[in-house]
């Protein structure tokens, strides 16, 4: 018998981490790009021994101190959150997502807090080159911190390298490099930093186009507009080459997640892409309604990009829910039910177990075996219940490509004005390179909607429902706790805000004016 939940308290407790998370990754970005922005900048100085560039490096270096400060204040209370609000999640994979994260902390962060002090403090200290040497080292300890977090991340996408050990009720490593090499995680982990390269690209040309636009700080701002431009051509350029890969491999390994981000819900071969158009967010699993209210489509392109064949069946949301058994897919339906007896068969083998009869038992756990791949739908109760939010995976997916498109021909728009020295006769470009950091920060958080939305209900996908991970808390508990932290984060936000301005309104030190 599967025990009631209570809805409220997974809402609460999704709410909350979804607010750390979204926070959280306001600082991240900015991280992992403006690290190799400094250490390029840096190793420009190095090169030329040109003070203008050491103190154009100074100067970036400094906002990238105070995004990381505040970036690790948060990541440390969302990586609480899963043995607070998370606590069966957890219990259940604790020796699996245990070990990238104790990684990431014994190796990446080690190696960023090592070099982190000689970066800003050893300017007069050390050599030029051990110093350029320590700048590297935190743009890679940096990133490095991320791989690790994106590899546990990818674990919970495509669980691979592990098995489920029916007499702890607990998943365990099987395979630490099958983790690490999931295609999932290495899409997660390449798609993401280089989203990240993109942002602080496009944080550097904002604060760039506010100087000339205020006549300030000319040269600085065209020597950091140029190393900026051409960074964030090359990161925006592979930001789409990873996001194309990353759908094919979603399509192998979560196509119910990428039918709900094309609103596919009949598959057909050849498929068609829809670059536009409006959802029609009532229709459910099954009934006659239409998908769309209007759509633009590209004939044959869903087929090519998720199958890499222009005349591929791609499978739609109904197909998934119900089955197809000419394209032999299993339905929701009949998972449910397989997945019913693997957690009735777990709880025999357990009952069996505690009496002590081994024959009981062993008929039990060859039942579970039988039935264990669909173990996590077991505890769904209807097909819709399987369906991501649609509408929503649908609009963030054509936000975050929409946007990455445009910082394209941006980058490419702005390089060759740079080359022609004709940037400051361009006030409106210049205003649009401002607002393009605000339009970073959407595509960002719109690409984690995607991810994170359109693989509900799992907490791990196919075999642990979020329903199932929460803790054992009431609900009122974790409401109150995501109103504190709502007031946490917006206050580090504003107080990062305050004095990122302040330092920008500064300017270099001994920068010409």
């Amino acid at each position: 018998m599967i025990e009631q939940i209570d809805l409220g308290l997974v809402n609460w407790a999704r709410a909350t981490f979804a607010l750390t998370a979204m926070y959280h990754w306001i600082f991240v970005p900015l991280t992992l790009g403006l690290s190799f922005l400094c250490a390029f900048f840096e190793s420009i100085y190095v090169r030329t021994g040109n003070e203008e560039w050491k103190k154009l490096t100074k100067f970036w270096m400094t906002l990238f101190g105070i995004n990381f400060a505040i970036g690790v204040a948060t990541g440390i209370i969302l990586e609480f959150e899963f043995g607070t609000n998370w606590s069966n999640y957890s219990w259940m994979v604790g020796d699996i997502f245990g070990a990238p994260l104790a990684i990431e902390g014994i190796f990446a962060f080690f190696l960023e807090a090592t070099f982190f002090a000689v970066m800003f403090f050893g300017w007069d200290r050390v050599t030029k080159k051990f110093h350029l040497f320590s700048t590297w080292m935190v743009a890679v300890g940096s990133n490095l911190s991320a791989l690790w977090i994106l590899v546990a991340n990818g674990w919970m996408q495509n669980p691979i390298g592990m098995t489920f050990n029916p007499d702890t009720a607990r998943f365990e490593m099987q395979d630490l490099w099958a983790v690490i090499s999931s295609p999932v995680a290495i899409g997660h982990f390449t798609h993401a930093t280089s989203s990240g390269f993109l942002l602080a690209s496009l944080f550097v040309v904002a604060i760039s186009c506010w100087y000339l636009l205020k006549k300030r700080h000319i040269q600085f701002a065209k020597r950091s507009i140029a190393v900026a431009c051409t960074f964030g051509l090359f990161s925006s350029l592979f930001v789409a080459f990873t996001g194309d890969e990353h759908a094919f491999v979603t399509a192998r390994t979560q196509p119910m997640k990428l039918a709900a981000m094309e609103a596919l819900w009949d598959g057909q071969a050849p498929t068609g892409l829809i670059a536009v158009g409006l959802v029609n967010s009532d229709k459910k699993p099954g009934d006659e309604q239409d998908p769309f209210a209007f759509s633009v489509e590209i004939p044959g392109m869903l087929s090519l990009l998720a199958k890499r064949n222009i005349e591929s069946f791609v499978p739609g949301i109904n197909d998934l829910a119900f089955g197809n058994e000419k394209e032999q897919i299993v339905g929701v339906a009949e998972k449910i039910r397989r997945g019913r007896v693997a957690v009735a068969s777990l709880g025999d083998y357990k009952k069996a177990q505690k009496i002590g009869d081994d024959a009981t038992a062993q008929i039990a756990l060859r039942s579970f075996d039988q039935h264990r791949n669909f173990l996590g739908y077991g505890y769904l109760d209807s097909i819709e219940q399987a369906v991501p939010p649609v509408a929503l995976t649908f609009y963030a997916f054509r936000v975050m490509v929409g946007l990455g498109t445009f910082f394209i021909l941006l980058f490419l728009v702005f390089l060759y004005l740079s080359v022609r020295n004709k940037l400051e006769d361009k006030p409106l470009l210049l205003k649009l390179g401002v607002l393009s950091l605000f339009l970073g920060y959407i595509a960002q958080q719109a690409g984690w909607v995607v991810t994170e939305v359109g693989r509900q209900p799992w907490a791990i996908q196919d075999m642990l429902p979020v329903t199932i991970a929460r803790s054992n808390l009431d609900a009122g508990t974790v409401a109150v706790t995501f109103f504190m932290f709502l007031i946490l984060f917006t206050a580090l936000l504003i107080a990062e805000v305050k004095i990122m301005t302040k330092q920008i309104s500064l300017g270099p030190k001994g920068g010409e004016s």
